[in-house]
């Protein structure tokens, strides 16, 4: 178990204080509730000796680097979410990166695309892929069908480390899907077992 553990990452996406914090234009309403189920993955992971990656979002904050739809948020006299260096960028509180784990910065839901992370887990040699975070639909769903795509050995999504704004969301419209494409879903008590 010990080696399967060294060949695994935890992606811990998007975990950062825009998305969780209420009354943020940008908040998931399950993300608050994660947090501590978020916190125990990385523990174990840790714990397993398992690489951590910190996949987040920062942008510019004119919002050059943002998706079409997001731009209005962005600009002159406006501050938008997820800015790099703002407080609502950072990870949210009793989350913090370790030394020897990896931040990776992204601008679109898949933390694979337009990313060097696939070269990044292969010359570390990992070939099974473990994500906690948010948001389900949208880039939990994306990061993880790109990891299927990319053929991981095995990919994991634990179910109640990841939030999307509704539980019908999460549950019937997206783990659903991924449970239909091969994804392991365990709880998080069942991936700590």
């Amino acid at each position: 178990m010990a080696e399967m553990w060294k060949k695994t990452v935890l992606l811990v996406i998007d975990m950062q204080k825009d998305f969780i914090a209420e009354g943020s234009s940008v908040q998931v309403l399950g993300g608050p509730a994660i947090v501590p189920a978020v916190i125990k993955a990385v523990e174990m992971s840790r714990h397993r000796g398992m690489l951590v990656v910190w996949v987040v979002r920062e942008h510019d904050p004119l919002g050059r680097d943002v998706e079409l739809y997001s731009q209005r948020m962005y600009g002159t006299g406006k501050t938008g979410p997820l800015v790099k260096g703002s407080v609502g960028g950072e990870l949210v509180d009793g989350l913090e990166i370790h030394e020897g784990e990896y931040k990776l910065v992204k601008t679109r839901f898949s933390a694979f695309f337009a990313t060097h992370l696939h070269y990044f887990l292969q010359r570390a040699g990992i070939n099974r892929v473990v994500v906690v975070g948010v948001q389900t639909p949208n880039c939990i769903r994306q990061t993880v069908f790109d990891a299927v795509e990319l053929d991981y050995e095995s990919v994991t999504v634990i179910v109640d480390a990841t939030a999307a704004a509704t539980p019908e969301v999460h549950n019937a419209a997206n783990i659903f899907d991924m449970k239909n494409i091969g994804v392991v879903t365990p709880t998080l008590q069942e991936w700590c077992k």
